[in-house]
């Protein structure tokens, strides 16, 4: 038997980056794309490569080419930590595995280097299915500290909960990383939110990618550690934003929303260097009346618009600068 599970990119709506910063956000998934993981038992372990761990190429050319859009590892070394850190969580916890082993397999189409979780995506998949393969159940909130833990303690890739939060739960779910909580029971407190609330809201990014994730902000760390008051103060405003949003949820507020959304960039744009393409893209947004914000780290972005003339225009606007537009459809597993 096969055992396949997929995961998708998340999109922060508001409060970001704060939510590395015990703040608070809103985030969701959405189903456009996806990272696929299939695991059947074999009698050895074994890890099959796909086509983002290439290691033939026709010159030298493709080869700067790949490593520019994946990097130097691929998805092997996503899989490999992810078995490790699953192992290792079990025998902690004093959970028997059985002596089965498995060949696995992964794909995804989900953009790289666009703030979109990707690389948490493939990681998420491969957790669930040896959750599923081994029959082992591990409570949503911690899947989503495991996840996080491949990626910083056994790969040292820079990395907050917001994304596996998202995409453990499978749901929109607002999150308070209160540190105070945070230290008590090791995650936040998180709340499913109803996924049909939610505005008319669009995701855009650049085809051909020039530039991605803004490098920049991870400034904010050492400023935030010394206790900057101007980051201190802006983090504070990111949470405030996010419970503003969710009031306005609740009571189906599209001008606030979009109000709130606007702010959140304009709040980043003042702290931190952005570079200029993805300044571009939000101000091309803006000049349609849609609101936009980055969905990440920078290289995408996210807002609302009102109705399907503003979402035309939209579209219209940012191809001119060969950016795409995309209607997210939101996850929502019960």
């Amino acid at each position: 038997m096969i055992i396949e599970t997929l995961c998708h990119p998340r999109a922060a709506v508001i409060g970001n980056p704060s939510d590395g910063y015990f703040g608070k956000t809103i985030a969701f998934l959405f189903s456009n794309f996806q990272a696929k993981v299939q695991l059947y038992h074999t009698p050895e372990l074994d890890i099959q490569p796909q086509r983002l761990d290439k290691t033939r190429f026709s010159s030298m050319q493709e080869l700067v080419e790949n490593v520019n859009s994946s990097g130097y590892y691929g998805g092997i070394r996503l899989l490999k930590a992810t078995i490790k850190v699953f192992y290792d969580y079990c025998r902690e916890c004093n959970i028997q595995l059985d002596e089965r082993n498995f060949t696995i397999r992964y794909d995804s189409n989900i953009p790289l280097r666009l703030g979109l979780a990707g690389s948490s995506a493939i990681i998420t998949a491969c957790m669930k299915a040896l959750i599923s393969f081994y029959g082992v159940a591990i409570p949503k909130a911690i899947l989503a500290n495991l996840v996080l833990n491949v990626e910083n303690q056994e790969l040292g890739i820079a990395a907050g909960l917001q994304d596996r939060v998202a995409q453990a739960y499978e749901q929109p779910v607002y999150m308070d990383f209160n540190k105070k909580t945070m230290e008590k029971q090791g995650f936040g407190n998180y709340e499913v939110l109803d996924a049909e609330s939610f505005p008319n809201m669009y995701i855009a990014f650049r085809k051909n990618l020039s530039e991605g994730t803004e490098v920049l902000h991870n400034n904010l760390r050492a400023r935030f550690n010394i206790g900057e008051p101007k980051v201190l103060e802006a983090m504070e405003k990111w949470a405030g934003f996010t419970e503003d949003f969710k009031a306005a949820l609740k009571t189906r507020d599209c001008e606030t929303m979009h109000r709130l959304i606007n702010a959140n960039f304009d709040l980043r744009h003042s702290l931190i260097p952005i570079s200029k393409g993805n300044v571009e893209m939000v101000e091309a947004a803006r000049s349609v009346g849609a609101s936009a914000k980055f969905t990440g780290s920078g290289g995408a972005i996210i807002g609302t618009y009102k109705n399907d003339e503003m979402f035309k225009r939209l579209k219209e606007t940012l191809a001119k600068k060969d950016i795409e537009v995309i209607k997210p459809n939101i996850v929502n597993k019960n």
